[in-house]
């Protein structure tokens, strides 16, 4: 059986003088970037600059639309209401696509961050409220969500292509819910150990919880965080032992 992955990547999270992120080397190895749009990280400049780039590079190129919150860089919760998750997505997605227009490039696809994303998992309202604004704004696009949460049933629910997505750098709960950032062991921090870990995701199925057992998933898309060390080094492992395993990385 042949398996095919697209490896995406957060980027363009750097705003004013503030850097974050090595996007142009993470782009040599992913198929597809999510950019932030300016309410939990980048601005104006930094979208153009990264949506250049990765035309440039013929990547797929999606919004990261998060919680208005610069401060928490997105991963705080915030008490919008379905109605104000709608248009801060839609408001979001708009202000990308033009960057995409200029270049000559159509967006393909929609991805929540942090904690936005987070809480539309669990939300089927506010799930419901983000594809809404995404099929609002463009029923073609993609919305890329946990793999089995509330996030990608809603989409299809709406009729719109969802990408199920799986974690290359985060531990997993039994539930299938990804390990919060505040307990130890959130982050996968080992190369040898992603690389494995993806590979099974992709080609099994399944990946160990930390608890001990294995939750079964069904995976679309791989995310390699862009703002962790040594991130262009992990995309590269990842997309070699895809490729030695014989698996078709590709956007999507």
């Amino acid at each position: 059986m042949s398996h095919r992955i697209d490896l995406n990547c957060d980027m363009g999270e750097s705003f004013g003088p503030w850097a974050m992120g090595r996007d142009e080397e993470v782009m040599e190895a992913v198929t597809s970037v999510n950019v932030a749009c300016g309410f939990h990280a980048g601005d104006p400049d930094v979208m153009a600059r990264t949506v250049r780039l990765a035309a440039a590079r013929g990547l797929s190129i999606g919004a990261h639309p998060g919680l208005p919150d610069l401060q928490g860089f997105g991963r705080r919760a915030l008490a919008v209401t379905p109605a104000e998750a709608h248009a801060l997505v839609l408001y979001q997605v708009g202000a990308l696509a033009a960057f995409a227009r200029a270049e000559g490039v159509r967006l393909t696809h929609v991805k929540p961050h942090g904690a936005l994303y987070n809480m539309a998992a669990g939300d089927p309202d506010l799930a419901r409220a983000i594809a809404s604004a995404v099929r609002t704004f463009d029923p073609s696009l993609a919305l890329m969500g946990l793999a089995g949460s509330h996030l990608v049933l809603e989409a299809e629910a709406l009729g719109l292509c969802a990408a199920w997505e799986v974690f290359a750098d985060r531990s997993y709960e039994a539930d299938g819910t990804l390990t919060p950032r505040s307990l130890p062991g959130a982050m996968v921090e080992d190369e040898e150990e992603a690389a494995a870990r993806v590979l099974r995701m992709v080609t099994e199925g399944l990946v160990r919880s930390r608890q001990g057992g294995d939750v079964p998933l069904r995976a679309d898309t791989v995310c390699i965080h862009g703002d962790q060390a040594g991130a262009a080094a992990f995309a590269r492992r990842i997309r070699a032992a895809l490729r030695d395993a014989g698996v078709d990385v590709r956007p999507l």
